[in-house]
């Protein structure tokens, strides 16, 4: 192997691939664009997993959103049209009647859904935010980030009916002075006196709220606003190995029941399944991974092959040349590895630009959707041992490839490539 070091060698190696300087280019473009489109979809894929799992790492990605609309179908002497109203005995009703069901949290706003926002003052300052009736299991489903010091709802907040509130980034900047701590202090929300007890740090998902929302206990809002026992929708997590979509069905088929909707209505609920959107956005990346993988190594295997039809030419041009190496004691296994040799520089070079071109791609990908916040899209990436074990393939590949000329290279015979003009 003394010849791999040789200085000699590489020169030659050199003069060959030198001599047609535009074939050479175009056989190692061949090869590059393989593991450069190996490089740019799957890190893409990759992308857009982190991006979603960062829009969404603060909610159970096996739940879903329950709502009650209007009935399309007649049922027990019920007209067509009438309104459902969710309420909070459903809630042990589904838990009972579903045992794939991890939490529930029935959940009511105000400010949202076509009604008005709660008027909220803090001495001369004021402004209008959504509010939210909530109980402490919301946090468990769609996690909540408060700031050191504070504290989301808890039961006993709920069990007393108190007037305490968590209140979002947006209200603490507009309601209170820059350096002030606002936990302690007193809001008033549509008149009534409610105490900060934490402040929420919005990430984006999570529900619908924003970093203007304001959460307060779900028994205490349903007193002040007289809400009795209605719901206005429900947030609903499943154990992480509950089939998702088929207890969305269960769900649905629970509330018919529940309030006499006939099991064909499938207008009478609405609902926003998450876990299935999350499978979908999951099957779609692992395809195009899978996509990648097989474009790549068609397009590397397509362009190996065109090293190996560009060797063979090569060789056919060097017979005079290696027959003169022949006869001055160049020995078969010496011409065989030069001409391997050269495949997989070729190879190497091909591999290290399209590995390079991929990240640049990626990179600028990067820059142009990640974190901007209209699109879930995070820092595309490949990690490192895939990209060197297509880089290993490549070199395997190119080595294969380079036996078939090096194999003809071997089989002249000095005194006919002497012979040749």
């Amino acid at each position: 192997m003394k010849f791999i070091f040789d200085r000699d060698t590489w020169q030659e190696i050199y003069g060959s691939i030198s001599k047609n300087k535009l074939r050479t280019v175009i056989t190692v473009v061949g090869v590059l664009w393989g593991i450069f489109v190996y490089i740019a979809l799957s890190g893409s894929a990759k992308g857009l997993d982190n991006g979603f799992e960062k829009e969404f790492k603060d909610i159970a990605q096996n739940s879903m959103f329950v709502w009650a609309q209007r009935t399309s179908i007649p049922n027990e002497g019920f007209k067509i049209g009438r309104r459902i109203q969710l309420k909070l005995d459903d809630v042990e009703s589904l838990y009972n009647q579903n045992p794939e069901i991890q939490f529930i949290a029935p959940r009511n706003v105000k400010g949202i859904f076509g009604d008005a926002p709660a008027q909220v003052v803090r001495d001369l300052k004021s402004g209008t935010y959504s509010t939210f009736g909530d109980y402490p299991t919301i946090d468990k489903i769609a996690r909540k980030k408060i700031y050191d010091g504070g504290r989301f709802l808890n039961d006993e907040d709920i069990r007393h009916e108190r007037k305490v509130c968590v209140i979002g980034e947006r209200v603490q900047k507009e309601l209170f002075e820059k350096d002030e701590d606002p936990l302690g202090k007193f809001v008033r929300i549509d008149n009534i006196y409610f105490q900060v007890i934490g402040v929420y740090k919005y990430d984006g998902g999570g529900g619908f709220e924003d970093d203007s929302a304001i959460f307060i206990p779900f028994s205490t809002y349903q007193k002040i606003y007289n809400m009795g026992d209605n719901v206005g929708w429900m947030a609903i997590a499943a154990y992480d190995d509950a089939d998702v979509v088929a207890l969305e069905g269960n769900i649905k088929q629970s509330l018919k029941r529940i309030h006499k909707v006939h099991p064909d209505d499938e207008r009478a609920f609405g609902s926003f399944n998450l876990g299935e959107a999350f499978g979908k956005i999951m099957g779609f990346s692992k395809g195009l991974n899978f996509l990648s993988l097989i474009v790549g190594i068609a397009t590397i295997l397509a362009g190996v092959i065109a090293i190996g039809n560009i060797l063979l030419i090569s060789v056919k041009e060097r017979t005079k040349e290696l027959g003169v190496r022949r006869a001055l004691g160049a020995t078969p296994g010496e011409v065989r590895g030069q001409i391997i040799l050269e495949s997989v520089f070729l190879t190497i070079i091909a591999g290290v630009i399209g590995i390079i071109c991929g990240a640049l791609v990626l990179s600028l990908i990067n820059t142009m959707f990640a974190d901007k916040g209209s699109f879930p899209y995070s820092n595309p990436t490949v990690p490192i041992p895939y990209v060197l074990g297509a880089l290993v393939i490549m070199i395997v590949l190119g080595t294969l490839i380079g036996l078939i000329p090096a194999q003809r290279a071997v089989s002249i015979k000095p005194i006919d490539a002497l012979r040749e003009e």
